[in-house]
């Protein structure tokens, strides 16, 4: 039987990257995205590619999706115009947030803006208590009026979001139906029990809010994308990679695209996750680098770590608490502006700063030729010699060498005074001190010795600066997989089915109701199972649980694995045990005598993956002979070196070489730096390991 042709897509804010697979054989391209309309890249891309391996649009099987559009929508204000409707006295909510400095000495800081203006946050009569009795009953004589606002200010979103309405649903359930038949078709309306049923007032209605600001762009892309795929013949089912890890159909996707806005970096997640089982590790940081940001995610067991809260557009650069949050699984990672497209300057007070702003894909850094003048990470690596301007993407986009050593000059070179190769030494050494400092901080939040673990890297610019990060975090062990440059897309391949469901109840893990417990979590299994179960036919699903939980009094909770079995009501003395074990291994301690509880409950419902094959050590030999030798910029030494060249298809299981080397493949090129040695396993990865 033939092994299904799988189709992956992953939209990044330059690149966009496209997998082929059957089976062991993949086929893979890089093309630049098309901002304007991401879809064009997408199918020019796949068809493309589909021809290159000798197919056609319908033999496709499966087409998995993941796309930075949300994302990009709420940073740069690019959604529908939004109108919210909320319990009467709670319209300030969404601005209010937390009441509280996430910068305690800076006295000009600047919040983000609410997506939704004062006078579009509209109130109405009614309050539920948090028991479900009825208050004050729902004022349906408001709703015309509601609506006449509504259309006279060409709303094209509506966000519903009540007091308890995570628990006790009815009345926004009612609103909306009252509302639907007074509003435009095209005018979308979320509420915020289906969108994010958890407590905090704040987090919920924000991600409801964020929800429907993106929701009438993200439908009408998907369906464009899926119209223009029909047309070439490819009818094959698509899905979208989510936030959390999973897969999830077009239709969930448009419903609930705010479970959209990490999509990308989540594949890369799953790639590392794959290798750490492979590889047998422990412990692994993964570092994916592109051509807009860098995200590092730390992995133990095998698995990342997921959390249920994420930040988007934030004003300050990795200030937590100056950006929206929004209530979604998402896979736990830093994000920062650094990627091959990241602009470096010299700033008012003389020093050499890179990113967090792009060139993007247009106008692009100075050595695309499409009207980039400023120099970017990108430009540093072609003047230090780690990129080969003749094989570029697999030699699809031509790099002008002269254009990147202007624009170096220019703005680095002239103010520092610095000359030859030291302004691209200088970008380079700045980017990667920001990951490096971004991927400690990460992992001490974490109570995680990050120098313990392997370091997993891919995306196009992460093999080239792998080594040098390691050296600054301490990391001895680096792996570079197969198809590295196009690692997160590859990662779509390899994630499951699923969907994610969360709800907050209060439950006491000291006086624990086994049969509340019991029933609340069938109710969600059943749920999360009617949203799977329709992509996977007859295969039998998997079940995964976790709970948020803390003392009592507490504002901040601990995630706790679950068992999937009727529980009883002495499993609460077991899960205080691991609540109470977690809670020690990020705050060094615990309480004794307090009492516990949980807040929120998160069921996953998946389709089976099958494991990966076991990638192994060779008998190590001697590598093939190089292709050619290049003056590439050694760190350690301080200048140029001439620098073996290796075709990374030459190099069989157990070759082995010292750095400086470049080992280079169609989408990126690893960077072997001096004090490295490079050896294949049987899966074709590359590992890297500092010399003692």
């Amino acid at each position: 039987m033939a092994h299904p042709l799988k189709l992956a897509a992953d939209i990044g804010g330059t690149f966009t990257d496209i997998v082929l697979e059957q089976g062991p054989k993949r086929w893979s391209g890089k093309l630049l995205t098309t901002t304007a309309a991401p879809e064009v890249a997408v199918l020019e891309g796949a068809l493309g590619l589909l021809a290159e391996a000798g197919f056609a649009a319908k033999d496709v099987d499966v087409f998995i999706h993941g796309t930075t559009l949300a994302t990009n929508a709420l940073i740069e204000r690019k959604g529908a115009a939004t109108a919210f409707i909320t319990t009467e006295g709670f319209r300030d909510v969404i601005e209010q947030g937390y009441e509280k400095r996430f910068d305690h000495y800076d006295l000009m800081i600047d919040r983000a803006e609410p997506l939704v203006p004062r006078h579009l946050r509209l109130t109405v009569r009614e309050r539920l208590a948090v028991t479900g009795e009825e208050l004050i009953p729902l004022d349906e004589t408001a709703v015309q009026g509601i609506a006449d606002t509504i259309r006279a200010e060409g709303v094209g979103a509506v966000a519903i979001g009540f007091l308890h309405a995570y628990a006790h649903p009815a009345h926004e359930q009612r609103l909306r139906d009252l509302l639907r038949p007074l509003l435009p078709k095209d005018v979308t309306i979320c509420i915020s029990s289906e969108v994010a049923p958890e407590i905090r007032e704040y987090e919920r209605f924000s991600t409801t809010v964020a929800n429907a600001y993106v929701r009438p762009l993200m439908a009408g892309y998907l369906h464009r994308l899926q119209d223009g795929l029909a047309r070439a013949g490819l009818s094959a089912p698509l899905y979208l990679m989510m936030s959390g890890g999973g897969l999830t159909t077009l239709e969930t996707a448009a419903r609930f695209p705010i479970r959209l806005v990490e999509s990308g970096p989540a594949g890369g997640a799953i790639l590392a996750s794959r290798i750490a089982h492979q590889c047998k590790l422990p412990e692994v940081v993964s570092f994916d680098m592109g051509g807009t940001t860098a995200k590092i995610c730390l992995l133990s067991s095998g698995e990342p770590e997921r959390a249920h809260r994420f930040e988007i557009a934030r004003a300050y650069r990795d200030m937590k608490g100056s950006g929206i949050p929004v209530r979604i699984p998402v896979i736990e990672m830093v994000e920062i502006g650094a990627g091959g497209g990241s602009i470096a300057r010299v700033d008012k007070l003389g020093r050499l700063t890179v990113g967090p702003d792009s060139a993007g894909s247009t106008p692009g850094p100075a050595a695309y030729g499409r009207g980039g003048t400023k120099p970017t990470v990108t430009d540093a690596n072609i003047a230090l010699g780690r990129i080969d301007p003749q094989f570029f993407a697999g030699g699809k986009i031509a790099l002008d060498e002269k254009a990147s050593a202007a624009a170096l000059a220019n703005d680095i070179g002239k103010p520092l005074s610095l000359a030859d190769y030291w302004p691209a030494a200088g970008v380079a050494e700045i980017v990667e001190e920001n990951m490096a400092n971004a991927a400690r901080v990460h992992a001490i939040e974490r109570g995680k010795d990050i120098a313990s673990a392997t370091m997993i890297a891919f995306g196009g610019a992460a093999p080239l600066h792998a080594c040098r990060l390691a050296e600054k975090v301490g990391i001895n062990h680096i792996i570079v997989p197969m198809g590295a440059g196009v690692g997160s897309a590859i990662g779509f391949l390899q994630a499951p089915i699923a969907y994610e469901i969360t709800r907050s109840a209060i439950i006491s893990l000291d006086a624990f109701d086994a049969k509340r417990v019991n029933a609340l979590l069938k109710s969600m299994i059943d749920d999360a199972t009617a949203v799977v179960k329709p992509a996977i036919g007859g295969a039998k699903p998997t079940v995964r649980i976790v709970a948020d939980g803390r003392y009592v009094g507490q504002g901040h909770e601990i995630q706790i694995s679950i068992p999937v079995r009727t529980l009883a009501d002495a499993d609460g003395t077991r899960l205080k045990a691991a609540f109470e074990a977690a809670y020690g291994t990020v705050y060094g301690l615990t309480i004794p005598g307090q009492q516990a509880e949980i807040t929120t409950w998160s069921v996953t419902v998946s389709s089976s993956v099958k494991p990966p094959a076991p990638a192994r050590k060779a008998p190590r030999k001697a590598a093939s002979k190089a292709k050619h030798v290049r003056k590439v910029f050694d760190s350690k030494a301080g200048k140029l070196l001439p620098t073996p060249v290796y075709w990374r298809f030459d190099l069989a299981a157990g070759a082995t070489l010292k750095g400086p080397a470049i080992i280079a493949e169609h989408e990126t090129s690893t960077l072997v730096a001096s004090g490295f040695t490079a050896r294949i396993d049987t899966a074709g990865y590359i590992h890297l390991e500092r010399n003692a």
